[in-house]
């Protein structure tokens, strides 16, 4: 079983697999090619990244690869917890600039689809947390790219005064700033 939840965005989905537990804990299946497609979320994941960030106010994002190599992301938080964001990019959407977040936690085991079209970014609200994600498409460097994180109106819940992040990070281009490889509708 799935529950697949929208968000205030179109195509951005909350999804909550079922759990089964006793008192040894629990199992979930976190990906089942057939329910997803079932639920109309036909994917074709080909690459899972895994990040571990070992203090609370880690912010990596907000991220895209750009067209021909767009991904759809699945992330779900497996250790810890983090606040994942997904911002609308998509040139002509009625929802441009637009984000939505969630907290997605180790204990509540929720999902966050972020499809093409979106930056995706997260902030870790507690040590030592681990995050996982499956993508549609392997890495691009040629078509990587990055915004600055607080150029959005997003509202961080971060933990600390100073979010820690990575140099590519630090130095993304502001949202002002930004040219949208991406068209409504296409989500390529």
């Amino acid at each position: 079983m799935l529950d697949v939840n929208p968000t205030s965005l179109p195509g951005v989905m909350l999804l909550t697999p079922r759990r089964f537990g006793d008192a040894r804990g629990w199992f979930t299946e976190s990906w089942n090619a057939e329910r997803m497609a079932a639920a109309g979320l036909d994917l074709g994941f080909v690459q899972d990244n895994h990040s571990f960030s070992a203090e609370p106010g880690t912010l990596r994002g907000l991220h895209y690869q750009k067209p021909p190599r767009a991904q759809d992301k699945l992330v779900r938080c497996t250790r810890g917890a983090i606040f994942d964001v997904a911002v609308d990019v998509r040139q002509g959407s009625a929802t441009y600039g637009q984000w939505t977040g969630a907290e997605l936690t180790a204990d509540n085991g929720h999902q966050l689809l972020v499809p093409r079209g979106f930056l995706h970014g997260f902030v870790t609200l507690v040590a030592d947390t681990e995050v996982q994600y499956k993508c549609t498409d392997g890495y691009a460097p040629d078509c990587d790219g990055a915004v600055l994180w607080d150029s959005c109106g997003i509202d961080w819940p971060l933990p600390v005064a100073q979010p820690v992040l990575s140099d590519k990070d630090r130095a993304a281009q502001p949202f002002t700033e930004f040219d949208s490889p991406f068209v409504t509708g296409t989500y390529a």
